[in-house]
């Protein structure tokens, strides 16, 4: 996963890049269930974030940015835990849940520097 300078590209390759994880791991109940959660988080990234961009005024782009990083976060607790019920896929993994904190410093800096 390259890192790009465009936090649209950037939250889009990260959503592709959980995705084509969670197509390689075998299917169980207990994964079937955090991969759920984990795509759907991490597509919320991306989709929060050009909400964010399309705001009405600061008071809106705070919101979304706010959610945008809630997101962020969640899709870092959902990566955690699809390393614990698929161990032997940890250092595979490792890179999303790292992109994952990344994306929610980025995004706690850009509300901290707009209030």
């Amino acid at each position: 996963m390259g890192r790009s300078f465009d936090l649209e590209d950037r939250t889009t390759d990260f959503a592709k890049s959980v995705i084509k994880m969670c197509k390689r791991l075998p299917r169980s109940p207990i994964s079937d269930r955090l991969v759920s959660q984990a795509v759907s988080s991490g597509g919320s990234i991306g989709a929060n974030y050009r909400e964010a961009n399309d705001a009405l005024g600061k008071k809106d782009f705070l919101m979304r940015m706010r959610i945008t990083r809630r997101e962020a976060k969640e899709c870092h607790h959902w990566l955690q835990l699809l390393t614990v019920a698929n161990e032997e896929e940890e250092r595979e993994m490792q890179p999303l849940i790292s992109e994952a904190f990344e994306l929610k410093k980025i995004f706690s800096s850009i509300i901290d520097k707009s209030l």
